[in-house]
């Protein structure tokens, strides 16, 4: 089918863009519709779909939006009935039965931008192929929804059906986690949910003599901070974790599938660490095999563990729609990004930020260890693998040049006094050193180039970094 349009585009995971600008009700119905031709040809049309969103500005009347194109094209939706998390939803569509789930969410985006996620009927990202699929169906700007009902008219047909997804969600949670352990164990967390879609759900699980509840508010403007579960966006659950003497930290984006989390001393615990350390917990203590999958800015550490484990590791481009394949087509013991993105075996094939930081709990309750222990343990064993990535916004021309210098000369030659022995580009400019890589790479949403590094030491990878931003002139 050509593509009938390319003025709105799909990048890592779904379309986002900024609210009152190319972020309409009207492009958004163009997606919907898209999105619901897709269903009805790919499925038939007694498909159903399910559909959530989170707390950003117009993030319910895009999924009412959405609901209606379903409706309108004969497709029935179950309608969350409240601000849901992301992995909710991806795990209700598999659940429900669902042909496709949709999120009105831009994830960890700042607050000016909203978005619209597609879901598999397995219950992951929809695959790179099927949203090449539904983007060759965006119809062209001029599209007439004029035929489309109300919302509160096809939820009196039935074609519309309110759902408590998150409720079912949290429910499920309960069944798959050993919280009682968790329990016993004594282990207090404070919870970031950086004023999103994640909010009380930690307290519900573990109880509020267990938890401590931070920007727990549903916020659209996420309180002035992207809603990154980042090292520099954390400063206040790290400040509170030793305040309160609590074992942990945890933090999740705006939609609730990405992860952050501090130690019991307040120092950050990035996800390359979290999922060597899910590997040990799931191989070592559970017998669990399978590959490792992770994306192209992610940690060597996990080739270390895969060669001295046994255990085959694949990399993929960056996006976790790319991983998502793989738990669909062979057998992935633990699957994840750099930027707080984690899956594991048993589980949806999808990002999980809730599921991921109480296992992550329950690890810690199984092993009697604090984090810092098993951190510690984990870098003795392995060897130090410390990161650094600065995301670097910048004007459109300054990054398109700053990439041009890079294609034109085959990368830089030498990094921070380091000779660079090869360059790959799977996904962006990956400079490989005699000790440790520094990665560039466009953002796919926003105007920002991204520089990632990894060395021995913090102070080694943040240097590369910035000697790499003095060679670009960004």
């Amino acid at each position: 089918m050509p593509r009938s349009n390319n003025d709105i585009r799909f990048g890592t995971d779904g379309w986002r863009a900024v609210v009152g600008e190319d972020y309409s009700l009207t492009n958004v119905a163009r997606v919907a519709a898209a999105t619901a031709s897709w269903v009805k040809e790919t499925y038939g049309p007694e498909s159903f779909v399910v559909i959530g969103h989170d707390p950003r500005s117009l993030g319910e009347a895009a999924a009412r939006t959405t609901a209606c194109l379903m409706a309108s094209e004969g497709i029935r939706s179950y309608f969350a009935d409240n601000v849901t998390p992301t992995p909710a939803i991806s795990w209700a569509t598999k659940e429900y039965g669902c042909s496709a789930g949709v999120v009105i969410t831009a994830s960890h985006n700042r607050a000016e931008y909203n978005g619209f996620k597609i879901k598999g009927y397995f219950g992951g990202s929809a695959l790179p192929e099927m949203i090449e699929d539904i983007e060759q169906r965006i119809p062209p700007p001029t599209y007439d929804s004029s035929h489309v009902s109300t919302f509160e008219s096809y939820v009196e047909q039935g074609m519309v059906e309110h759902r408590a997804v998150r409720s079912d969600y949290v429910n499920h949670l309960r069944e798959r986690l050993n919280l009682d352990l968790i329990r016993e164990s004594s282990l207090r967390i404070v919870h970031d949910a950086m004023y999103g879609a994640g909010r009380g759900i930690f307290t519900e699980l573990l109880g509020a003599d267990f938890v401590v509840e931070i920007h727990s508010t549903l916020d659209p403007f996420f309180g002035g901070t992207p809603p990154e579960p980042i090292e520099m966006n954390l400063t206040d659950l790290s400040a509170r974790v030793t305040s309160e003497a609590c074992s942990a930290g945890i933090a999740n984006d705006g939609d609730a599938d990405r992860i952050g989390m501090c130690d019991e001393n307040g120092r950050f615990v990035d996800s390359h660490k979290l999922l060597a350390l899910l590997v040990q917990y799931l191989h070592e203590d559970r017998g669990l095999v399978g590959d490792i999958v992770k994306t192209f800015s992610t940690t060597d550490m996990l080739d270390v563990m895969g060669e001295s484990l046994g255990l085959n590791v694949l990399t993929t481009p960056i996006g976790f729609k790319y991983i998502g394949g793989y738990f669909l087509d062979g057998n992935v013991l633990v699957g994840g990004e750099e930027s707080g993105g984690i899956a594991v075996t048993g589980h949806i094939p999808e990002r999980d930020g809730i599921y991921i930081g109480a296992l992550v709990l329950e690890m810690m309750a199984y092993r009697n260890r604090k984090l810092s222990e098993l951190v510690d343990a984990l870098q003795a064993e392995y060897g130090p693998h410390e990161y650094f990535r600065l995301d670097k916004h910048t004007s459109v021309e300054a990054k398109e040049s700053a990439l041009k210098i890079l294609a034109d000369s085959g990368g830089l030659s030498e990094i921070n006094g380091s000779k660079v022995t090869s360059l790959e580009t799977l996904d962006g400019f990956k400079h490989r050193m005699q000790e440790g890589w520094l990665l560039v790479r466009p953002s796919g949403t926003e105007p920002v180039l991204r520089i990632y590094s990894e060395a021995q030491s913090r102070e080694h990878a943040e240097a590369n970094v910035m000697d790499a931003v003095r060679q670009l002139g960004i």
